[in-house]
């Protein structure tokens, strides 16, 4: 993705089913579990660059000894910096109390084994260490202490907020980890609560019946009772200070979770390759979360798949297929080829179905894949080419090995053309000065273009804002002096903000939203962006399962095409004298290409909870307003 937006965080989970001897034994280290979530996190850095934390619990602990330890860091090497501090914990242990599982235990943190780990993209907010997950609310009772982290975003904070107050809690902020951390702890409380009730009555003493509630407490309840009324897209995960742990997915699957459960461990996380690699295990070895469900390991190592909520229809992110998720999932990459390979035809017709003259590349990295999938079907398309021109010749008799010859060597000519260079960061304060440098981010491949005569097309995951296409890439492009430059996108116009995870809330940050407005103020139909206005206020007013996307009719007045044209002109920058077009995949395509991920409400306006129409409808009100804050 040319641009740079926030997006999913990153979720670890381990509990390891043996004593620390046995990995001890087996694998030469106690720190098995340690390594294991060190290099889990390390495998879906993809997923968060704003910080990251873990946090160990360890089982059966005497009185009066930690158990629970916990580092954070939101440095700009916020894994090095993380795990180089935990590792020195262990840095004075002589080799022979190494060797010493029960010592290590006893004596060191970070050596428990239920372990959690997070991965930070911040959505919102201050990148602070405290913004960083795990979150920990903490208790003298060892079944009321509860560590805390998701991937999540909810639609109905304020709702969930102002529900905290009624229980009579005072919160310390409103932040969605801590609301969400605070209801879960609620409906922990009063499950311990029934439970010391329960033995009491039965003459049990206290010290008894703390053993009793951790052997006992309903997970599974607990969750239900505290997600009844959260609307949003989550995978959240807990682990309780006695040792029950969870991971819990919303109840549209719209937040990725994958696990494993075998003899040795159960893991959880936000991908399925990074456990397939930390774990040395086949593709089959591991399981997706299902949608409303949690996966629940109590103290004693049993396992359970319990729905927590009433599973809606599956809409998982296409974004994680698109661009979000590592492309070393099978599933993913041929997806991502997919994408390309059903954009080939329209690319072709648009560079005039000449392959002497066209240069096929890809903007950024991330577009390497689809860009592969859309050079095969252009190889197929070309192909054909090379026999239509055959039989043409062999009809007018002008088929010599000379002719046979430049016909088939016709090929699609694809070639880097441009490399990001290092980042490069500015303290330049004035605008022409930062733009100047800003359009030298990429370095191009001089001496391969025809002057004028080639079009250049360029694939790029998806197009958000534009900025970086605009003031960068365009400009860069510019300089080899094509005939045209072609940009392909293989995800659709995103139109719709996001509210479940992704840093895409705002309308004005949107091309393809700047690019209605446009053509609605060009065709003098401005009196309908007005009365939108109107409507969104009005519609969420209304009961939440009464609320519609009221941007919709707005789009249904241009085709898909001509909100492209639209687009293209706000990319041309206004300097240069160069054609430049804009290519989007369709939605129906997508879906083609990615059948089992259908969430596409930023695409569509679809969204897969109550939520999501009344955040869309507040974002089209903020714009109006002017008012640059979040719709949720």
């Amino acid at each position: 993705m040319s641009d740079s937006i926030k997006h999913e965080c990153g979720l670890a989970l381990i509990r390891l089913k043996k004593p620390l001897e046995y990995y001890h034994e087996k694998y030469g280290t106690a720190l098995y579990g340690l390594n294991k979530l060190h290099v889990l996190l390390q495998k879906q850095r993809n997923r968060g660059q704003d910080g990251a934390g873990i946090a160990t619990i360890k089982l059966d602990p005497k009185p009066g000894n930690r158990y629970i330890s916990r580092k954070r860091s939101n440095s700009s090497q916020y894994l090095k910096d993380l795990f180089t501090e935990v590792y020195a914990r262990f840095d004075d242990v002589p080799q022979e109390k190494f060797n010493d599982p029960q010592w290590l235990k006893a004596n060191r943190p970070y050596t428990g084994e239920v372990l959690i780990g997070h991965l930070r993209y911040g959505t919102h907010g201050a990148n602070t260490i405290e913004t960083v997950h795990p979150f920990l609310r903490q208790n003298n009772w060892i079944t009321r202490n509860l560590v805390m982290a998701g991937n999540f975003n909810m639609t109905n904070m304020k709702e969930l907020f102002d529900e905290l107050i009624s229980f009579g809690q005072h919160p310390k902020e409103r932040s969605d980890t801590v609301t969400i951390m605070e209801k879960i702890g609620h409906f922990l409380d009063l499950e311990v609560d029934k439970l010391f009730n329960w033995y009491k009555a039965e003459g049990y003493s206290n010290e008894e019946i703390t053993h009793f509630i951790a052997d006992n407490i309903d997970v599974k309840q607990v969750l239900k009772r505290a997600t009844r009324k959260i609307d949003g897209g989550y995978v959240m995960a807990g682990i309780i200070g006695h040792g029950d742990a969870f991971v819990m997915r919303d109840p549209a699957g719209i937040r990725p979770a994958y696990y494993v459960d075998n003899d040795e461990i159960v893991a959880v996380a936000s991908e399925r390759p990074a456990l397939m690699t930390t774990f040395n295990l086949h593709y089959s070895d591991i399981k997706e979360l299902p949608r409303g469900n949690a996966i629940i390991i109590k103290k004693n190592g049993t396992v359970s798949i319990d729905e927590c909520k009433e599973q809606l229809e599956k809409k998982a992110c296409s974004f994680e297929r698109i661009y979000f998720s590592r492309g070393n999932d099978k599933e993913i990459y041929g997806e991502r080829k997919m994408l390309g390979k059903l954009l080939a035809e329209k690319v072709f017709k648009m560079a005039d179905s000449d392959f002497e003259n066209t240069v096929f590349s890809f903007i950024p990295n991330t577009a390497e894949t689809a860009f592969i999938g859309m050079v095969d079907e252009l190889h197929n398309i070309c192909n054909i080419e090379k026999g239509k021109q055959l039989k043409a010749a062999s009809k007018t008799g002008d088929l010599t090995p000379k002719q046979i010859d430049k016909i088939m060597s016709l090929s699609p000519r694809v070639e880097k053309v441009a490399i990001k260079d290092a980042k490069m960061r500015t303290f330049i304060a004035d605008d022409a000065s930062r733009k100047e440098l800003v359009s030298t981010v990429y370095d191009v491949t001089y001496g391969i273009i025809k002057n004028h005569v080639d079009t250049i097309v360029v694939v790029d995951d998806s197009i958000v804002r534009g900025t970086t296409l605009r003031d960068s890439v365009i400009r860069i492009l510019n300089r080899l002096k094509p005939k045209r430059i072609i940009v392909v996108s293989s995800a659709p116009q995103i139109r719709y903000p996001d509210c479940y995870g992704i840093d895409m809330s705002k309308m004005n940050s949107f091309v393809a939203f700047n690019a209605l407005i446009a053509l609605l103020e060009e065709d003098g139909k401005e009196d309908m962006i007005e009365e939108t206005y109107h409507k969104c206020i009005e519609a969420n007013q209304r009961p939440i399962d009464q609320i519609t996307n009221e941007l919709k009719p707005l789009y249904d007045q241009y085709t898909q095409d001509e909100i492209s044209a639209k687009i293209s002109d706000l990319l041309t920058p206004s300097d240069l004298d160069v054609d430049v077009k804009v290519i989007y995949q369709t939605v129906e395509n997508l879906h083609k290409a990615c059948p089992d991920n259908t969430g596409d409400w930023y695409f569509s306006g679809n969204y897969p909870t109550l939520g999501g129409n009344r955040v869309v409808n507040r974002a089209f009100i903020n714009y109006f307003e002017k008012s640059d804050v979040r719709a949720y």
